[in-house]
């Protein structure tokens, strides 16, 4: 379910040659966790599998992609290269370096397979928010929301067998962070991840359009992780999930606006706007009103490590940051409550930002992702959505927040049974 790969498969047909996959690992991964690297090889080793049933090597390099990926290409007389998007700003960087290193006449192409419509398709420019990219997406989607082409035993194979690839030696040389451990719940592998999805649509599909904000209730997909992980296509998931139309209409839609829509208006985002992850992103509203209120008096404040301890005076909120720390996955409606209290509970919105940010990231199995980021998915809103009003509107004035939207523990008692979470979580 990669069009990448099978854009690759179709020139390799054509051109009756054989077909390689590579992985570059990184092994310095930028704040890279054991818990988002285990996840990362073990899927890894499922599509090794996968690739030698089709007679297609896998290559899994150690390194920065502009050391070792031209010197495959060389070693091995590679004729062209077919990469994967991702709008963040490093892997665009390894895009460009390896685009810098290869030989002239090696073609490299790119293939957005991340999305479902590929994301300069969507639009040449920034999109201030759902309503502006909705009509643009949904009358794409009749082009784009296909079945995928069967991927093929390939029939130009390499003679002899593929290396082998030493995947213990590839764990002991991460230089990670090996505090922040796996979880239990989540399965690495593509086969894991469309059991999740099966077990969304006959568990959990029918409650999505009506309980996905209460997080007691077991109405999410919880497939982030795999989508993240690109262990499992949104695509291959909206095929599935759109099967059930007329017996769930109105999840069937949530949950397409979700995975679709409002994800693919994050990746726009990341994509048209090079300060993703900062206040500089903001639209100009946004930065006026913090700007103002940036000095307000703050009724708590806390430390990093507090937060990062769940330390607070708030039981809601230290319970939500214990389920991220332990679970991997913060229900995504707390998800907005949690960053808007940060923004309340520290000294400016950069500071605020970016304990959210590196929370986030640290800690959630999907993040360091144009969702954690600007997104809303599962009833959840990333960090600028929280903290910077991106792709919202301004709301009533008051303290600290100015016109960003605020949330509080009364409101959250009015949505859901908050003592229910608390007891599940909170110490």
């Amino acid at each position: 379910d990669n069009w990448a790969f099978l854009y690759a498969q179709r020139l390799a047909l054509k051109q009756e040659l054989p077909l390689r996959v590579c992985f570059c690992l990184v092994p310095e991964g930028r704040d890279a966790t054991l818990r988002h690297c285990a996840f990362m090889l073990r899927g890894l080793q499922e599509v090794a599998e996968e690739c030698a049933e089709l007679d297609v090597p896998f290559h899994l390099l150690l390194g920065c992609p502009r050391d070792v990926l031209p010197t495959l290409v060389a070693q091995h007389g590679v004729g062209g290269l077919v990469t994967d998007f991702c709008p963040l700003r490093i892997p665009r960087r390894w895009v460009e370096e390896v685009r810098e290193r290869l030989p002239e006449d090696v073609p490299f192409a790119q293939v957005d397979s991340h999305n479902i419509v590929p994301c300069w398709v969507t639009s040449p420019k920034q999109e201030y928010s759902a309503r502006t990219i909705r009509g643009k997406i949904h009358s794409q989607l009749p082009e784009f929301l296909t079945e995928f082409p069967p991927v093929v035993r390939h029939p130009h194979p390499l003679p002899g067998p593929a290396e082998p690839i030493a995947w213990d030696a590839c764990y002991s040389q991460l230089q990670v962070d090996r505090t922040v451990t796996e979880v239990a719940w989540a399965t690495p592998g593509t086969t894991a991840g469309l059991a999740v999805l099966q077990s969304f649509i006959t568990e959990r599909l029918e409650a999505f359009g009506s309980q996905r904000n209460d997080p007691n209730k077991a109405a999410l997909s919880n497939l982030s992780p795999w989508f993240h992980f690109g262990q499992v296509s949104t695509q291959r998931a909206i095929l599935e999930v759109q099967k059930h139309r007329r017996a769930y209409k109105e999840s069937v839609d949530a949950f397409v606006e979700e995975a679709v829509v409002r994800r693919e208006l994050a990746e726009n985002f990341c994509y048209y706007n090079e300060h993703y992850d900062s206040v500089q992103g903001a639209y100009d509203w946004a930065q006026t009103t913090l700007k103002l209120h940036a000095k307000d008096k703050r009724p708590f404040l806390y430390e990093l490590p507090q937060l990062e301890q769940a330390a607070t005076h708030d039981p809601l909120w230290n319970a939500a940051q214990l389920q991220m720390v332990q679970e991997g996955k913060m229900h995504g409606f707390l998800r907005m409550y949690w960053a808007k209290k940060i923004l309340e509970w520290t000294r400016c919105p950069e500071e605020a930002l970016h304990f959210a940010i590196y929370l986030n990231d640290r800690y959630e199995l999907d993040g360091r992702d144009p969702n954690g980021y600007v997104g809303k998915l599962q009833g959840g809103m990333g960090c600028l959505w929280s903290i910077c009003g991106i792709h919202d509107q301004g709301w009533k004035e008051r303290n600290v927040f100015g016109k960003i939207r605020y949330m509080n523990y009364a409101g959250c008692k009015r949505k859901f049974d908050v003592d229910q979470f608390e007891r599940r979580y909170a110490p």
